[in-house]
């Protein structure tokens, strides 16, 4: 008998011990709250022009696309990508980079992000994207941050969710928050490393899974996402209207290549805008290494007389001073004989600042050269020279360069067929 209880007491030990170490030990992990089931993008004012027929038909079937930030930067691109992606089938839903450094800029960050938005369709929950802090808090920024979601589900009656990287939703956003709201994390590890992990949250509906993405129709890198079916909306009426009290500022970007002897400081100087923003925009990690042939993304502001966007996905490119027809070419990823063409240019050397330029037609999805074969064409013959040619047709030799992308000005070759 008494070897029979010591035994009981023996196995009773075991599993008392094995109990309590599950619990004092127990094994945490981050995973989705349903199947991924669907292939996703998040795109701004980077990404530039998009083809979204091909993206489509690369398998994405939800693009986020980024509207606005702060309280009066609405991105560039945000109407034509929000046409172009309606147009060809695509779920849609929209972001808004969150800059507040206290509630009152929290309220007016939510008025301005449903104002960029309202009239429009979501298929998907509306996204507050909290990344940089500038000194705030925790306990700050869990506050601006529950006021910009309350404030704006209040004025869209949408579901609004958070957008956030691991760190952030271990250690900043509150336990409150991820009760109250769901997560799309952005995590690049593979999600066999998210094993073991302990967030406030314990399921996300999106997954960012890297910024290195390629898809057709999408010229560079694009955030690739996956999504689970809880990302949609059960409800895909218009935003209500609301009105914006601060004047709209544009942001448009333009590529520029550091020169030997360049700082941010001179960069940002140079081009009316901070530092700060080409740190954000290029995710630059050290502000102070920067080195000769590197390429960033400028942020020019302007208002919204630069570029408006019409409800068909039309663009209308009002002129600035200093701007040529070759340099406005490059910025739409369009040629020179594009804009000539839709705009019944007689003399591409000649425009003047506030003259209204048509970019895109509604009936263009995409924005690429018009084919050669829709112009006049010349075949260059023995002993011709750019100069020549332009002498005999009119135009410049610039003009001859840019519409038919020439390299080299001074190597033409005769049988060579020239846009004129």
């Amino acid at each position: 008998m008494y070897k029979k209880i010591k035994k009981a007491m023996l196995i009773f030990s075991i599993i008392f011990t094995f109990v309590f170490w599950i619990n004092v030990n127990p094994t945490y992990a981050i995973t989705p709250i349903s199947n991924l089931s669907y292939q996703g993008i998040d795109v701004s004012n980077w990404q530039g022009h998009i083809d979204y027929r091909q993206v489509r038909e690369s398998g994405i079937e939800v693009v986020y696309i980024k509207s606005s930030q702060g309280s009066n930067i609405k991105d560039a691109y945000f109407d034509i990508n929000y046409e172009n992606a309606k147009a060809n089938g695509l779920k849609v839903g929209f972001y808004h980079f969150v800059t507040a450094t206290n509630t009152e800029q929290a309220q007016q960050e939510a008025r301005f992000f449903a104002s960029v938005i309202s009239g429009k369709s979501p298929d998907c929950k509306l996204v507050m994207d909290y990344e940089v802090f500038g000194g705030v808090s925790i306990e700050e920024s869990n506050e601006i941050a529950r006021v910009f979601l309350e404030e704006t589900k209040r004025l869209t009656n949408k579901e609004v969710i958070i957008y956030s990287d691991l760190s952030n939703a271990q250690s900043r956003f509150s336990r409150e928050l991820a009760e109250n709201y769901q997560l799309w994390l952005a995590y690049y590890s593979g999600t066999e490393r998210l094993e073991g992990i302990r967030t406030n949250w314990d399921n996300y509906i999106g997954l960012q899974y890297t910024d290195r993405g390629r898809v057709n129709g999408i010229s560079g890198a694009v955030d690739r996402d996956s999504f689970t079916q809880e990302i949609f909306l059960d409800e895909t009426s218009q935003v209500p209207q609301i009105e914006n009290p601060e004047p709209i500022t544009n942001t448009q970007t333009i590529s520029y290549t550091v020169q030997r002897g360049d700082t941010l400081f001179a960069i940002a100087r140079r081009y009316g805008t901070t530092v700060d923003e080409i740190v954000n925009i290029n995710s630059i990690a050290n502000p102070n290494l920067i080195y000769p042939g590197e390429v960033l993304r400028i942020p020019t502001n302007s208002t919204t007389q630069g570029e408006e966007t019409r409800g068909t996905g039309d663009i209308i490119y009002t002129v600035q001073r200093g701007d040529t027809l070759s340099k406005i070419a490059r910025e739409y990823n369009v040629s020179v004989a594009h804009i000539v063409e839709l705009n019944d240019i007689s003399n591409p050397n000649l425009i003047y600042p506030g003259e209204k330029l048509r970019i895109t037609e509604s009936n263009i999805q995409t924005l690429s050269p018009i084919p050669k074969n829709s112009y006049s064409t010349y075949t260059v013959q023995r002993g011709d020279n750019l100069s020549r040619i332009a002498r005999r047709f009119g135009v410049t030799v610039n003009y001859l360069v840019s519409v038919n992308n020439i390299q080299n000005p001074n190597l033409i070759f005769p049988g060579q067929i020239l846009i004129v």
